[in-house]
This record gives C-alpha cells, structure tokens and sequence, in this order.
C-alpha cells in the first residue's frame, strides 16, 4: 500500500477525533451555561413570585385601609346625625313644655276670671302602662259622668291629662295628650258634646297626684281628669276650644 492510500483514512480519523471533541466540548459548554443560567433563573422566578406577594400584600393593605376609611366616615356620619336628632328632640321638648304652659294659661284664664263657675262633678279615668286607649271599665265610667251633662247650663268641660314620671318629659306631653283626647273624641262622638266645651290639657309628669316611688302611686299618675263646670246662667266662654292634639317623636318607653 502506498502512502497516498494511508492518507485519507488518516483524514478519516483525525476528523472524527475533532468531531468527537466538538461533541465534547459542546455538550460540557451546555452542562457549564446550565449549571451556571439555573440559579439566576431560579432566584428571579424567586424575585418574581416576591414582587407578586408584595403586590398582592400591599392591594390587601390599601383595601383595608379603605374599608377603615369608609367605616370611620359612617361612624362620623351617623354620629352626626344622632347629635342633630338629639337637638332637635331637646328643642321640641321645650317647645312642648311651653305648649303645655300656654294651654293651661288659657284655660285658667276662661275659668279664673268667671267666678260664676263652679265644679258641678268630677270623674277620672287610669291608664296602663305606656297606653292611651280607653279600656270597657274607663268607657263605663265615662258614661256615668256624661248621664249628668243633661239640664246644666253653660258648661265646660276641663280634662287634664297626665303621666307618671317615667320617660322623657317630651314624651309625657304627648301621651298625657294623646289621654286627653281619647276622652274628648269618646264623649264628642258618644254624646255629641259640641267641641267648644271642651277645654283639653296635657301636662305630662308635671302635675302628681300621688307619689311616684311606688307602683300604685305611678298607676294614679297615669290619669285623665274630667271635670263638669257650669256658671248656671248658660252664658258660655268666648276663648276657643283647646282640642288638637300635640305630636312628638317616640322617644323613649314611658307610662
């Protein structure tokens, strides 16, 4: 065999010794980059997933902090308004308080300065607890008192209406009113008592009649008082009929 032939077998060899060493070479380059490239991929997936809880704790934070925002505004709100509920209720407390005043000053002044009038009879009604409505025993006392307003002359009827001391004093006026006038309406319609004999009053808690320590006495308390007055000649007061009826806001629980 002559040199010529030996040559590219040589070729042949030295090729694939190159090509096995590029293979080599190759595949540790690859193993290098991906030993190396794997941690920094892992730590910024790492980065990745920490920004994204960050952001997540900081949405929750600002909604929580809204929420807190919002709650603290409606707490404000509502107490604003419960302080304006409160002025409002004061003022008409007082405006009631005087009502009542007015009321039994006109009242006085029809009955006081006509010393004709005297108190023919007298009757009075009781009321549960926190009630203006007329029970059978009350309507049958009524009835009795009404049998005597036949033959006399020039009448008026006085009915004062009155509470125990429990509750606001807002709230006494109008229900010792709101007794008043079931009395009134009862005895208008019943009897056709004409409105202008009627001379009504509710004075709340302001006037007892017995004591308020103890039950029984709060039970008097919880009254109407009618009473049947006449100047016998049939001439009847001028000043005008003290019927309607006053109404404020529920308050608070009372008798």
């Amino acid at each position: 065999m002559t040199r010529s032939q030996h040559i590219p077998g040589l070729f042949s060899a030295s090729a694939l010794g190159a090509l096995s060493l590029f293979l080599v070479t190759g595949c540790t380059t690859k193993n290098y980059v991906r030993s190396q490239t794997t941690p920094i991929i892992q730590q910024t997936n790492e980065l990745d997933d920490a920004t994204a809880r960050n952001n997540r704790n900081i949405h929750d934070v600002d909604q929580r902090a809204q929420a807190g925002i919002a709650q603290a505004q409606n707490s404000a709100n509502q107490a604003n308004q419960q302080a304006q509920t409160a002025n409002q209720a004061a003022g008409q407390a007082q405006q009631s308080a005087q009502d009542a005043v007015n009321r039994a000053d006109s009242l006085a002044s029809v009955v006081a300065n006509l010393d004709s009038y005297q108190q023919v009879t007298a009757a009075s009604v009781n009321f549960g607890f926190d009630k203006a409505e007329l029970t059978r025993v009350d309507k049958q006392q009524l009835d009795q008192f009404a049998g005597q307003l036949q033959g006399v002359k020039g009448y008026i009827l006085e009915v004062t209406g009155g509470t125990d001391s429990t509750g606001s004093a807002a709230y006494n006026y109008d229900l010792s009113q709101r007794r008043a006038q079931a009395v009134v309406q009862y005895l208008a319609s019943k009897y056709n008592v004409p409105a202008h004999k009627f001379y009504l009053i509710g004075i709340g808690k302001d006037k007892e009649v017995a004591t308020n320590s103890t039950a029984a006495g709060r039970a008097k308390n919880r009254r109407v008082d009618i009473q049947l007055l006449s100047n016998m000649t049939g001439q009847e007061p001028t000043a005008p009929a003290q019927t309607s009826s006053l109404r404020m806001p529920a308050e608070s629980s009372n008798q």
